[in-house]
């Protein structure tokens, strides 16, 4: 052990914690003359991260010093907060003045100290451990002496320090991306211009530099695209008699009439005893090898992202939309589920196979749902799997019975579907609900949790979804909310079951409220993640879920195709040295990557809706409350827009009460799920905001 790390085991086991210079050399009897020395040793240890020194001049572990490790997030005003890593230990967040960030920036990753003063919930960065942003979108700009990107994230405070030697040829005011070179003590941060979007005002270069702000790229690079079109080309002859060969059994795909890349098809057969269900899946394992250079590209992206006027595919579209899709009347490599279920829908015996299919036919939802409501042409059409469609419904509405049954949440979630129509106009249609969706549901579900329990028992290494009952708070602010509108709910905060929170839809199915409480409901839930360990899905009331059925788009679903065919060619022990450690690694970045896919998505959708009310400014419409805040309500279209009221346009004064959802006025008074009439005042290109004026309430 050298000099520096007997130092620092000092510290650690606590001899020296929180001490001063003078009392390390006091306490290790170190002479002056070796003072220089540990003043260095000292320094090296706190340049690393082992030590820090406070302001007092006092050294210590972080723990020892009772120091936060947090994310800064900025305001644009200069001064920030800090959000905490353990909430344990830490509930609240810290504010963080812009004298105490000493360089910090939004996003970045820190330590820092309480500071005790005005408040008790300041703070002040002690040190970066690392950086938020590699790049930053935004708009450029260039005075005689240099050039500036200034950042679209508001919360990111500083622009962009562009030497104008790098970007004398840049126009102003175009969007572009920055990647950060440096950050010099007490100066902006310094970068260089990668890529230029386009014009400011273009729609198409601001709907880029979103996709760009989220570090999601379009395009693969070459040797990606090159080693997809490879595997595609690879003949399966060879491969398809180690396979289960199903190609002689009636099997079909349903899809969304614009869907490219299908990876899940599906068969059905009545039996004496019940049902025969497959349910059989795009076999990409096949193509994707583990830690191949196009595995570690499909890790990093981790899902598809899915946008009105395209869609960023986790695999190359050699892949994607050739090899791997299920297309119709070609021969493909599948993972099928196949379940032997009783009368009542209960899987009796299930078999995961290997197997190679073809799909007699590319249906959509559509189709399948005029062939339920009797449509003769469509019949016609797909004489040879009407029978089959309908015994589709049939056991659909089986499963959906036994879900019920089970406690199984039925959330009306509505979003808002956004397309291009064939001149490139934005239609935003209103959303209806086919019971052809729900076929499918149901039938990747069962298959979701049969796959699950059946590596579950096992107990190999997997990559589970999950979904946690919900937080006691807000159980407990729904239970309330709940009995204010006059509805019975007598769960238990701290241990609240799911057939408690169906009950609890199912008591307003019919009541005007009904809309209102699945909308509080829905908030007051956790949201579903990956993990290696099994803890169930409260939503689905399932004990054991995973995410098998769409390979081609999700990375968790690839993992576990892969550890599942280990187990089906008698290599367990092999699998659990190979993925007993990544499935964490897959866990937390699959669930990262969602989440950034979904607010990616979901701010391009804003973009759109934005454009789309633009046209409509003076437009009346009926509209629901969907939000109550302390600054206005928010009010949702049947299409599923939701524009904003503020509250200084709402005639009198307004008391907001969060527990009630209400705003409370001294004549009128506002509350989530009431019907209004409203008009489009404006647009937000901005913050990608539509604002509307309220008329006031439709008639019932």
């Amino acid at each position: 052990m050298n000099a520096q790390e007997s130092l620092l085991q000092y510290f650690k086991d606590g001899t020296l914690s929180d001490c001063t210079t003078a009392e390390i050399c006091r306490v290790l009897k170190i002479p002056r003359r070796e003072q220089d020395r540990l003043a260095g040793l000292l320094d090296s240890l706190c340049d690393s991260g082992e030590l820090f020194r406070t302001k007092a001049g006092r050294y210590g572990t972080p723990g020892q010093l009772g120091l936060i490790r947090g994310t800064v997030s900025g305001n644009e005003r200069g001064f920030a907060f800090l959000i905490p890593e353990d909430r344990t230990t830490c509930p609240d967040d810290f504010f963080i003045p812009r004298k105490n960030l000493h360089g910090a920036l939004h996003g970045d990753t820190v330590w820092a100290e309480r500071v005790y003063g005005r408040s008790d919930d300041e703070a002040e960065v002690v040190k970066i451990i690392s950086r938020g942003y590699e790049r930053i979108v935004g708009t450029f700009y260039k005075d005689n002496r240099s050039g500036w990107l200034r950042p679209d994230e508001r919360k990111y405070s500083e622009d962009i320090y562009i030497p104008l030697s790098d970007c004398f040829r840049i126009p102003d005011g175009v969007k572009a991306v920055a990647k950060i070179t440096d950050y010099p003590r007490g100066k902006a941060p310094g970068g260089i211009i990668e890529e230029v979007l386009g014009d400011a005002d273009d729609f198409f270069a601001e709907e880029l530099s979103l996709i760009r702000s989220f570090n999601l790229r379009e395009e693969f690079p070459d040797g990606i695209e090159r080693e997809a079109e490879r595997q595609a080309r690879r003949s399966i002859r060879s491969e398809i008699g180690k396979r289960k060969d199903l190609r002689e059994l009636l099997i079909v795909t349903i899809d969304g009439e614009d869907t490219r890349d299908i990876d899940d098809a599906v068969s059905l057969e009545r039996t004496e005893d019940g049902y025969f269900l497959g349910v059989h899946i795009a076999d990409v394992s096949h193509y994707v090898a583990y830690r191949s250079s196009l595995d570690r590209e499909a890790f990093t992206r981790g899902t598809s992202v899915y946008f009105p006027d395209c869609v960023l595919p986790m695999l190359p579209r050699a892949l994607s939309n050739g090899a791997c899709s299920l297309n119709e009347k070609e021969d493909r490599l599948t993972l099928s589920c196949l379940m032997q279920l009783d009368k009542k829908g209960g899987v009796k015996d299930a078999e995961i196979a290997e197997t190679v299919i073809r799909s007699a036919h590319r249906m959509t939802y559509t189709q399948v749902q005029n062939i339920l409501d009797g449509d003769e042409k469509t019949a016609s059409e797909f004489s040879d799997v009407k029978d089959m469609v309908l015994l589709f419904a049939e056991l659909t509405k089986l499963l959906k019975a036994r879900r019920e049954k089970r406690g199984g949440i039925n959330l009306d979630v509505r979003e808002t579907k956004i397309m291009l129509d064939a001149d490139g106009e934005i239609v935003i249609p209103e959303r209806s609900h086919l019971f052809s969706h729900e076929i499918i549901e149901q039938f990747m579900v069962l298959a979701n949790e049969t796959v699950a329990e059946y590596m579950h028992a096992l107990e190999m290494p997997f990559v589970y979804r999950i979904h946690e009952k919900p937080d006691e708070e807000k159980a407990a602010a729904l239970r309330e909310f709940a009995g204010n509108l006059g509805l019975k709910a007598r769960f238990d905060p701290k241990d609240v079951k799911p057939y408690e929170y169906q009950k609890l839809l199912k008591s307003a199915e019919s009541l005007p409220v009904s809309s209102v409480l699945n909308r509080v409901l829905r908030r007051s839930m956790q949201k579903a993640r990956y993990s290696p360990v099994n803890t169930g899905h409260f939503g689905l009331a399932s004990r054991c879920y995973c995410h098998f059925t769409s390979p081609i788009r999700r990375y968790p679903d690839l993992c576990i195709h892969r550890i599942i065919k280990e187990v089906l060619h008698g290599k367990g022990a092999e699998a659990e040295r190979a993925y007993g450690e990544f499935v964490n690694e897959a866990a937390v970045q699959s669930s990262e990557c969602e989440r950034r896919a979904a607010e990616a998505e979901r701010e391009v959708d804003a973009l759109y809706e934005t454009m789309y009310m633009s046209e409509r400014i003076g437009k009346q419409y009926e509209a629901v409350i969907s939000g109550v805040t302390d600054f206005g309500l928010f009010a949702e279209l049947p299409n599923s827009i939701e524009g904003f009221i503020p509250i200084e346009s709402l005639p009198g004064i307004f008391t907001f009460i969060p527990e009630h959802f209400l705003l409370k006025g001294e004549k009128e008074s506002w509350v989530l799920g009431e019907r209004v009439l409203v008009e489009v005042d404006s647009v937000d290109f901005g913050q990608r905001r539509t604002r509307f004026t309220l008329l006031g309430r439709t008639p019932r």
